[in-house]
């Protein structure tokens, strides 16, 4: 995701890092070029005049836009809700370090106090990782004890795994007369959400945008602009290619954005930062806790996952 500082609007013109410019670079030369081809041939293809005009086009051009606007507002709508459950998730693994930490009979420096709260930040982690499909075993080994670190990681899904461990520890502070059966009932409301997250955010991996919509949509795209330039070329003429281009960004753009966020969780630029969300949480309640909070790793002017 971009963590970038507010910028003067003359700077922004020329951003390049973090934009999706430079994947659609080599498409827009290679339009540029056949742009310029048609320039030079006047439009016509084999000494056969292409009879094409703007009108259609700027009708045609109209709904395309249209269509590609439900198409990132579709996109839009799977980043935000994906955002949301983070957030969530966050304001959750606060409520129950508090529990953990002020109404249960364990003191706030107690070994018990502290495995719980290590289970709760693995949890993040390993959600992160089951979204990204990327190893969580070197984050998990570091966060917890050797036995728990021994079952998890042969474990398909990790943070599911992670969650029945946090029920066992209230549990078993629930035997120890540490927690009354109230406070297992306020324990067991927060560990839902928790796993309400988890399937929220599986839901939206494990559910894309129907994929011929996106070959309809994405065929119409490249048809409207590489049929452009013999639309144009007799009204604009040696202008023509630069105007095509330009066209051309502002559709393809839009079609590589939504491509882009439609999945949140993933690691390119204008995705979720998981990473970051992950060390805010963790920081979070290792600060609750009173213990040694770990250097962020997250800078501004730059591009996090």
């Amino acid at each position: 995701m971009i963590i970038r500082k507010r910028e003067h609007w003359f700077r922004m013109l020329f951003v390049w890092h973090g934009s999706v410019l430079p994947q659609l670079l080599p498409r827009l030369l290679l339009l540029f070029a056949l742009s310029i081809g048609i320039a030079y041939l006047h439009g016509a293809v084999f000494s056969f005049k292409i009879p094409l005009n703007p009108a259609p086009f700027t009708l045609f051009g109209i709904a395309l836009a249209l269509f590609l606007g439900f198409r990132n507002n579709a996109s839009y709508e799977r980043f935000w809700e994906g955002r949301k459950l983070w957030g969530s998730l966050l304001n959750d693994s606060r409520s129950l370090a508090r529990q953990a930490l002020t109404m249960t009979g364990y003191l706030p420096s107690d070994q018990h106090v502290n495995h719980f709260i290590q289970l709760l930040i693995s949890f993040t982690y390993a959600l992160k990782h089951q979204l990204r499909g990327t190893d969580a075993n070197p984050d998990l080994k570091q966060r917890l004890p050797l036995d728990i670190f021994s079952s998890i990681s042969i474990a398909q899904f990790k943070p599911i795994m992670l969650l029945k461990a946090m029920g066992n520890w209230v549990q078993s502070a629930k035997t120890e007369q540490k927690v009354d059966s109230i406070l297992q009932t306020a324990f067991d409301i927060n560990l839902n959400k928790l796993s309400d997250i988890v399937g929220g955010c599986e839901r939206i991996a494990s559910t894309p945008i129907p994929y011929s919509y996106r070959v309809l949509l994405h065929r119409t795209v490249y048809l409207y602009c590489f049929l452009l330039p013999f639309g144009l070329v007799d009204t604009l003429g040696w202008l023509m290619p630069f105007i095509v281009v330009f066209i051309a960004y502002t559709f393809v753009a839009f079609e590589a954005i939504a491509d882009e966020i439609e999945e949140p969780f993933g690691m390119e630029a204008n995705d979720l930062a998981l990473n970051a969300m992950c060390e805010m949480i963790e920081v979070t309640l290792m600060e609750m806790a009173g213990r040694p909070i770990p250097e962020p790793s997250i800078k501004s002017d730059r591009i996090i996952h």
